[in-house]
């Protein structure tokens, strides 16, 4: 249940307040839940400056301990990751407010997370060679002796490194103090260079500041220097946090290797309660591309009743505190850790039992590679390309525009009917300029109507088969089966433009079945649908006919095509998923 769900019900009246936001006693040391380190969905929390929650005798360990306790509770609902504070965690670095907050983080012991200095933690005059504090005397290397993502510290105990596991990989947090020496610059460029292949998120107290108010962070003195002597040239580095400043705000660096370094400050010590223990927790769903910020106190959020201060900061829902991050992290993270393309296949791997047909254009050989004798011959000029789906067997594809190909006369495929059931497979991708003049264009159809194979239902001028892109570029499959007198049509789903895409047609020999990407699609009918009807006609790839004439011809670029006489499962399809 997200937070915004949790406080609508909280609100609601429908669950007590006290269910909202459970907080036991005491915490298991692992959050008695193992994070799903396959997933490509997971959560890093963020705490900024909690520096007025421990003040001398003003404070209030309440509110962290909610957080804390919070982050652990719902560690496997966000399937959360890490925690990271961002500094300032006490107001005046006093021995007695650190044993407090120590007391505090016991909560959050063993479970993996990682703390820096703040300007307030300790002699900010001085930068990491200051020697002993109460911050290195309860936040030191060896309280994280038995962390499970703690990997080092300089010397100094000011800096240390930590590795989580998300996504099927290592990523790499700094966290560095809030004026690290030339010494731990070093130390942290020979971390990267330990972890070339991670990806790398730096928290640190100062970096970035938007005391414009209008949300747009600019580097900080400090932060330019930090920008300079680390960030810029090491291209891992993709997000930065911090706080010290206020408001919050956000803004894009480019490296000098062109990419994007996303910089963001958070901190509320401002506002009510002192922020109220504030966290906001940054979900990454490498599936969609996107990292999701959100921002709320569960402190807030557990109370029964709340002043009308309080009210107005349970969750911080503005373009700064609430927002989304668009990243292809595959290509934002090409330049240190490429992905490793997917060799191509041999054609004999692809010729399954039951392959009737199989084409692939990484050649301009046209013949079947079944063996089957089902040649293409081409009408017009049709373009040959090294593009191709990541997963296609074959490395090539053909560019159509206004061209297309037609099985051999006498080819065993025009008399076929496939009355035990069927796969068609097919990979294909639509330009970013394919508009309505280029709907229905077909990926393969057949020649012949439902006229010529005896049909009189709906519009016998049809052909007896078809599977074509609407206007709307959904997918839709068309055919006259051998048990209807009208057509049966699956329909597929708006899919974007400029993208490699594989269709399946598959007939267990009663329904019919569309996939994408081998993901099942929904308008799928249950009507039998028994085999296709044939006019012993040739097979069009690329073009679509009507009452037997030319109609439209298919716009883009169409990869490996398999014709199976019998159904597939989907760990059988050409497509690696």
């Amino acid at each position: 249940m997200s937070s915004s769900r949790r406080l609508f019900l909280l609100n609601a009246g429908l669950i007590p307040a006290a269910a909202a936001l459970p907080v036991p006693a005491a915490a298991s040391p692992s959050g008695g839940a193992r994070p799903d380190t396959d997933s490509p969905r997971f959560t890093l929390a963020v705490i900024p400056d909690t520096q007025y929650l421990y003040d001398r005798d003003r404070g209030d360990a309440a509110p962290l301990e909610a957080s804390l306790r919070y982050i652990v509770d719902s560690a496997r609902e966000h399937n959360m990751v890490f925690v990271a504070h961002l500094g300032d965690m006490t107001e005046n670095g006093l021995a007695s407010e650190f044993s407090s907050i120590s007391r505090t983080f016991r909560i959050l012991d063993r479970f993996p997370y990682s703390v820096l200095a703040g300007n307030h933690d300790i002699d900010a005059s001085k930068d990491d060679q200051r020697g002993p504090s109460p911050y290195l005397d309860n936040f030191g290397p060896a309280r994280f002796r038995n962390s499970p993502s703690f990997r080092g510290a300089t010397r100094d105990g000011y800096n240390s490194y930590h590795v989580f596991r998300a996504a099927g990989r290592e990523w790499v947090v700094l966290a560095l103090d809030w004026r690290p020496s030339a010494g731990s610059i070093a130390w942290a460029r020979d971390v990267l260079r330990k972890h070339p292949r991670s990806p790398v998120i730096l928290t640190t107290h100062e970096f970035v500041h938007a005391d414009s108010g209008d949300g747009n962070a600019v580097l900080s003195d400090f932060g330019q220097r930090l920008w300079n002597d680390l960030v810029k040239d090491n291209d891992q580095i993709f997000l930065t946090l911090n706080g010290h400043f206020w408001p919050p705000g956000r803004t894009v660096l480019r490296n000098s290797a062109g990419n994007d370094v996303h910089a963001h400050i958070t901190n509320y010590q401002d506002r009510y309660y002192g922020g109220s223990a504030m966290i906001r927790l940054y979900h990454f769903d490498l599936a969609r591309g996107v990292i999701d910020v959100q921002t709320f106190s569960p402190w807030l959020l557990a109370q029964r009743k709340l002043n009308v201060l309080a009210q107005q900061e349970i969750e911080r829902s503005g373009p700064l505190d609430y927002f989304s991050v668009e990243m292809d992290f595959a290509k934002r993270f090409s330049g240190f850790a490429p992905v490793p393309p997917v060799a191509s296949r041999p054609a004999r791997e692809m010729v399954i039992p039951g392959t009737v047909a199989y084409w692939r254009f990484d050649s301009r050989d046209l013949r079947d590679l079944s063996g089957n004798g089902n040649d293409l011959v081409a009408s017009g000029t049709p373009t040959w390309s090294p593009e191709h789906h990541a997963s296609q067997p074959g490395h090539g594809s053909v560019f159509l525009d206004g061209a297309y190909f037609k099985t051999v006369s006498g080819a065993p495929l025009n008399r076929a009917t496939f009355q035990r059931g069927y796969t068609i497979e097919a990979f294909f991708k639509l330009p970013t300029d394919f508009n309505s003049s280029h709907a229905w264009g077909a990926l393969l159809s057949r020649l012949g109507t439902g006229r010529d194979a005896g049909k009189t239902g709906d519009d016998p001028s049809e052909p007896v088969a078809t599977l074509s892109l609407s206007d709307g570029h959904a997918l839709q499959w068309a055919t006259f089966p051998l048990n209807q007198n009208g057509i049966s049509t699956n329909w597929g789903h708006e899919l974007p433009l400029g993208k490699w895409w594989h269709v399946a047609v598959v007939n267990d020999g009663r329904c019919t079945t569309l996939y994408v990407d081998g993901a099942r699609l929904l308008r799928n009918p249950s009507t039998p649908a028994v085999g296709i009807s044939t006019a012993n006609d040739v097979w069009l790839m690329g073009a679509y006919t009507y009452d037997r004439k030319i109609d439209k011809t298919f716009y883009g670029w169409i990869g490996d095509v398999r014709v199976v006489d019998r159904p597939l499962a989907e760990r059988d399809f050409m497509v690696r998923s």
